[in-house]
């Protein structure tokens, strides 16, 4: 039996409930003791002290956002398990990360990643990238996550017409803003510990009910198995050309290119998302130890397995329930709420309108935290991280050298809300974008692969120079833009088409990474005659070494992804 729709005073009841403790706590952890001084390390990296369980949580609650909820879902929904991928090889990069990055990071004694930059190279490579992360955080980041998740709120409050949308950006970032400006990672990170709880228990929830909705008789085991037997193409991990078709009718080879996605282009938005993307590394730079965060990583890696099945079964669900007799999708077999302003199928409803339609009245209000709790958790780490960039790598190192403890924590704070103001404003003008997960993955892709090559020649090969990086990060754009305009069509009728290939993205992030190495590598070995770079990273023979606990923990989750990837090959 459907739910109603809509909220009850229960639900609401439950939903600020959530506010409240969410802001209670963060404020609570972040008080200044007594006599104390509250110092940019506490602020940007909560005085180094952070527990391993703090840690992992936080990571994931960082990355699990309404991109996520709402566009993994929706591209469950479109093309099934495939996009899973994307959480489950995530895994696999977070122990590599733990094992071979975050040695140099932490020995290094790191703020933000553009540090390294400085270090390893030159302080003007570490302020052009410091700018141009502030701007992806702001213009990418964090609009898409407001918007995505105003646009949720809209449908799940029974609208689906985007009258709420603006009210919804504006509440939600009030809500990050209330504890994350004036308490800084503390606050972010030890208020992570209750959302992930909550965003996986709600997400599970979503899941078991709309399972349970899809046969007679009800049950969750049930209703899987009726899934899979329905549409069992959508529970392909590996596609292959024209195998599978998303509901607006693009190949979604196109989007995850078979073996590409296991040995090609998806280590690339992996490794350069988990190991140089500032707000999420952010939390392991503010462990108590090494051996802390790298058991952290291990403990993330872990809940990176469950993830699929709170973001991704709900979206195939949502399909099989919105198909015709004949298992195709249509616009006249699709509820209403799917039906975008253009006329077409909006996949990223597919979720909130499960919880909608499905989600009783109170459980309605503990759902409705959970997404809130990964959609205010990412904006707040975010900010956070932004704040950190802006005030670590271009304000007390350009504008005021000699800035005080309080004045580079006040100038941490005034940032973050700058930036929040500024990503309310665009939010709005993103509008209806299909597959939404997709195309933040797509457009980030452009520039991660210059960006990864620098990053990685850095950590692992001493002859790279200045010049070759500064190289590489110029001719990344172009390089990536070249493989663009094939893919878009953009070339098609004219004198050029045959020269743009027109690739799969994943294709193209691969080859513009292999592009760049070669590229950073050849300037390099020019300028320096094979000799190794003064700066170059000493790899002494035990800085690799691990613990007992992360080996083990990392056996088991290869283990795991591959009895996965065997099932659902």
């Amino acid at each position: 039996m459907n739910a109603e729709l809509g909220f009850s005073v229960l639900d609401y009841v439950v939903f600020i409930g959530y506010g409240i403790l969410i802001i209670t706590i963060g404020l609570y952890v972040s008080r200044t003791k007594k006599g104390h001084q509250r110092n940019a390390e506490d602020y940007f990296l909560a005085g180094k002290s952070l527990p391993w369980w703090t840690i992992g949580a936080s990571l994931i609650a960082a990355n699990i956002s309404a991109e996520q909820f709402i566009g993994m879902s929706g591209s469950g929904f479109a093309i099934g398990l495939a996009i899973a991928s994307y959480e489950w090889m995530a895994a696999i990069t977070l122990i590599i990360v733990g094992k071979f990055f975050l040695p140099i990071f932490i020995e290094k004694k790191l703020y933000t990643i553009p540090q390294f930059l400085e270090k390893r190279y030159s302080t003007n490579l570490k302020s052009i990238l410091a700018v141009f992360w502030i701007a992806l955080f702001i213009f990418v980041n964090l609009t898409s996550v407001l918007f995505l998740g105003a646009k949720a709120m809209d449908t799940i409050l029974g609208n689906a017409d985007g009258s709420m949308i603006i009210y919804a950006i504006i509440g939600l970032a009030f809500f990050a803003a209330a504890y994350s400006l004036w308490g800084g990672l503390s606050a972010v990170a030890w208020t992570d510990v209750v959302q992930v709880a909550l965003l996986i228990i709600g997400g599970l929830i979503t899941t078991f009910i709309a399972l349970d909705q899809l046969t007679p008789g009800g049950g969750i085991i049930a209703g899987f198995e009726y899934l899979y037997n329905v549409v069992p193409e959508n529970f392909s991990m590996i596609l292959s050309k024209g195998e599978l078709f998303t509901p607006n009718g693009d190949d979604a080879f196109m989007d995850l290119p078979g073996l590409a996605v296991l040995i090609g282009g998806l280590w690339i938005a992996n490794l350069y998302y988990w190991g140089f993307n500032q707000y999420i590394i952010q939390r392991t730079l503010a462990a108590k130890s090494l051996k802390e965060a790298q058991r952290g990583i291990a403990f993330a890696a872990f809940l990176k397995l469950l993830i699929p099945l709170i973001v991704v079964i709900p979206g195939i669900v949502a399909y099989v329930m919105n198909s015709a007799p004949d298992g195709s999708l249509t616009i006249n077999s699709v509820d209403a709420a799917f039906i975008s302003d253009t006329g077409g199928i909006d996949n990223d409803r597919a979720y909130p309108w499960l919880i909608a339609k499905f989600i009783p009245i109170g459980l309605k209000g503990l759902v409705m935290a959970a997404l809130g709790a990964a959609i205010v958790s990412s904006l707040a780490s975010m900010v956070n991280s932004t704040s950190t960039i802006f005030t670590m790598d271009i304000y007390k190192p350009f504008i005021n050298k000699k800035a005080t403890d309080y004045q580079t924590v006040a100038v941490g704070r005034i940032s973050g809300l700058v930036a929040l103001v500024i990503a309310c404003i665009v939010a709005p003008f993103l509008g209806s974008i299909p597959q939404a997960f997709q195309f933040i993955q797509e457009y980030t892709g452009i520039v991660s692969p210059g960006i990864l090559a620098i990053f990685m020649l850095g950590l692992f090969w001493r002859k790279t120079t200045n010049s070759g990086a500064i190289w590489g990060a110029l001719a990344s754009i172009p390089v990536a833009m070249f493989f663009k305009v094939g893919s878009k069509g953009w070339a098609e009728g004219t004198a050029l088409e045959g020269f743009f290939p027109n690739l799969p993205w994943m294709d193209q992030m691969g080859l513009t990474f292999i592009i760049i190495v070669v590229i950073i590598a050849v300037i390099s070995f020019i300028e320096k005659k094979g000799e190794n770079n003064p700066k170059g990273i000493i790899l002494k023979k035990d800085l690799f070494k691990t613990g007992p606990l992360f080996n083990i923990s990392a056996f088991v989750i290869c283990i795991i992804l591959a009895a996965l990837y065997t099932i659902f090959w």
